[in-house]
């Protein structure tokens, strides 16, 4: 322990440079009571016009967070959403990739839908996301619809929706960043973007390397990815868009620090592309957009020391495609009607294969196909209510039909303030890794699962204050849902529990104290009948940021309370601060320096408070113990946090 405390303090500085042939964000953020969303309507609205609680987190909030990952950013900005993390760089939303995306305790498995640009993005066998591939850097701002998205985007969005917006180049003319980072562990970092706006012509492209030693033996981490998006002004009304991205990693798994894993590791390559057409007349507008995912993987799920090696590797691959397409209509004055049709197929193929290549055995190989059609209708009244109701029909090659009904309300009675209410149901059917893939004896896959659903029930009252610079939002919400899939404590078989409900209120606030000075807060509060892993019954983020002249400095604090860990556990509660200070030197077109310090724990920038014993808490493979990894490993959680 000595030794590594010793070491902790010898990465006592740590450095970033980002070269800009353009200023950054502005270090001053103002509130805006005009924000616009695209998720909820998938048309340009008004955030106060529609029912649905939706966070936003916007460019300034990612580039202030020094994040590489973008999970991260949105654990702390977004009430109601927690994020589970292993690894010093690894993100995911199932318990194979580094943890789970909850928001209001549902998100489990592929509960809530992650979108790229509105696409969806989750692997065809697994059912979820390898959010590993979502860099910050590529991020231009991320809409959160907090409850079922399931009206516009079907099964996966039962819990919730996470549209990932990505950069585009706005001004005309030519911008490049790069940034480089290294820390503890070989721990490197390296970004290098590049937008262009020439007339009708834009373009974005970035290039991202990760890549650490790890804090333990056998935990390296590796992970390139590129990303390109092409853009094309046809006229006034029609534009065309078109992006590809890609990603390999190559990990090592090194297991419970109890019972080390020897020979674990993953060679994974996962893609998407997508091209879209648009349209925006005064009387209506729309898009038709054509999507393409896809993975290669191949796994050693390794042996601890006293077992055989295994013979063979774990193999798959995976598709998801489809099309999307839908048209607004802006016919009768203050109302807005849509008309959208969705068409789905996923599926892959996984087996087991000797090093010589011939395959062992076949566990999987299917393919699914969904379509939908939706319609919504929005209008408003008398400048001050807004009606919203919508209804999706869908069919599920494997599980039938279902129907999908949504409602719910605005009303702005007085300048400034906002009251909504709104129902909306979400289901989810069974992907093919509950149904056919068994990971070990703690997850057992089971071919007689049905569908998930829930009903959401939701209030919420918003009031700004003091010439915009105060804003609050308060919302309460209920959920009904029944034969949600969880993993039994005693057999390991995945099964439908039943019916179950959580509840709980949301606070969202932002306050700007002074033209320099701005503190932003946001609490959760969640009850639910099951006990529910990486569901916080208590979340609460607060940040502070001052400005003078070309300085920035930031704090931020978020508290977690009353987590499980596992199904056989309860209670640990954590408190994680950090810091950042920023100076830019020179003028819009000079090159940008960053500096941060790196402190130790002992001056209270990063403090965590145990209440759980640390050997089971390390026995859960979904969140480790910040007290169990002590000093060994309250550095990985440093270096999540390191650069600017």
């Amino acid at each position: 322990m000595r030794k590594v405390i010793q070491h902790i303090y010898s990465v006592v500085f740590l450095f970033c440079i980002v070269f800009s042939a353009h200023a950054g964000s502005s270090l001053k953020d103002t509130l805006d009571i005009q924000e616009v969303v695209v998720t909820a309507t998938k048309t340009r609205v008004n955030k106060n016009n529609t029912p649905l609680s939706i966070s936003v987190v916007t460019r300034q909030e990612i580039e202030r967070s020094s994040e590489s990952a973008i999970l991260p950013v949105l654990s702390q900005r977004v009430p109601g959403l927690f994020v589970t993390q292993r690894g010093i760089t690894g993100f995911g939303v199932s318990t194979g990739s580094a943890g789970t995306v909850n928001i209001r305790g549902v998100g489990s498995g592929n509960k809530v839908l992650m979108l790229f640009d509105g696409q969806p993005q989750w692997a065809g066998i697994y059912g979820h996301s390898l959010p590993d591939t979502y860099v910050a850097s590529d991020v231009d701002k991320v809409e959160v619809i907090r409850g079922p998205g399931s009206l516009l985007y079907g099964s996966n969005a039962m819990g919730g929706v996470v549209n990932i917006i990505t950069r585009s180049q706005h001004e005309e003319g030519v911008t490049t960043h790069a940034r480089a980072m290294y820390g503890s562990y070989n721990t490197q970092k390296y970004m290098i973007n590049n937008g262009v706006r020439s007339g009708k012509f834009n373009s974005f492209i970035s290039l991202n390397h990760d890549r650490t030693d790890g804090h333990r033996d056998n935990s390296k981490f590796n992970i390139t990815n590129g990303f390109v998006k092409i853009g094309y002004d046809i006229s006034s009304h029609y534009s065309v868009v078109g992006d590809i991205s890609a990603a390999y990693y190559d990990l090592r798994n090194p297991g419970k620090d109890t019972d080390p894993l020897l020979d674990g590791w993953m060679h994974i390559w996962r893609g998407i592309a997508s091209v879209g057409v648009e349209n925006k007349y005064q009387k209506y507008s729309g898009a038709i957009r054509a999507f393409y995912s896809w993975g290669n993987h191949k796994i050693n799920d390794g042996h601890e020391a006293d077992e055989a090696a295994k013979d063979y590797l774990f193999r798959s691959t995976d598709f998801n495609y489809g099309v999307q397409a839908y048209e607004s209509f802006f016919i009768i004055p203050n109302n807005q009607f849509t008309l959208g049709v969705d068409y789905k197929n996923w599926g892959g193929n996984a087996w087991n294969a000797f090093f010589s290549g011939e395959r062992k055995d076949i566990i999987a190989d299917k393919s699914v196909h969904e379509l939908a059609g939706y319609a919504i209708m929005q209008q408003e009244f008398w400048n001050q209510f807004t009606l919203n109701a919508g209804v999706r029909y869908e069919h599920n090659s494997t599980y039938g039909s279902e129907w999908v009904p949504q409602a719910g309300f605005t009303w702005r009675p007085f300048g400034g303030n906002s009251i909504k209410a709104s129902f909306s149901k979400g289901f989810r059917s069974p992907n093919m890794r509950e149904l056919y893939i068994t990971f070990g004896p703690g997850n057992k896959a089971n071919a007689d699962l049905n569908p998930e659903s829930m009903l959401n029930y939701e209030v919420s009252i918003g009031q700004y204050f003091w010439n915009n610079r105060i804003h609050a939002e308060v919302t309460a919400f209920y959920i009904d849902g029944k034969n949600m899939i969880q993993v039994d404590p005693q057999s390991g078989q995945l099964e439908n529990v039943g019916k179950f409900y959580n509840k709980g209120i949301e606070l969202d606030a932002d306050i700007q104290v002074l033209r320099n000075l701005r503190f932003s807060t946001n609490y959760s509060f969640l009850h639910t009948n099951k006990e529910i892993v990486a569901a916080p019954k208590h979340k609460w983020f607060l940040e502070g940021l001052y400005t003078w002249k070309n300085l920035s400095i930031t704090l931020n604090m978020q508290s977690i309370f009353g987590l499980y860990v596992s199904n056989l556990m309860k209670g640990e509660d954590y408190t994680l601060l950090n810091g950042r200070i920023a100076y830019k030197i020179g003028n819009k077109k000079q090159n940008i320096f960053f500096a941060r310090i790196f402190f130790p724990p002992k001056f209270s920038l990063l403090l965590y408070i145990k209440t759980a014993s640390a050997d089971k808490f390390t026995q859960n493979g979904i969140l480790v113990d910040p007290i169990a990894r002590h000093w060994k490993e309250i550095v990985q959680e440093f270096q999540q946090t390191l650069c600017l």
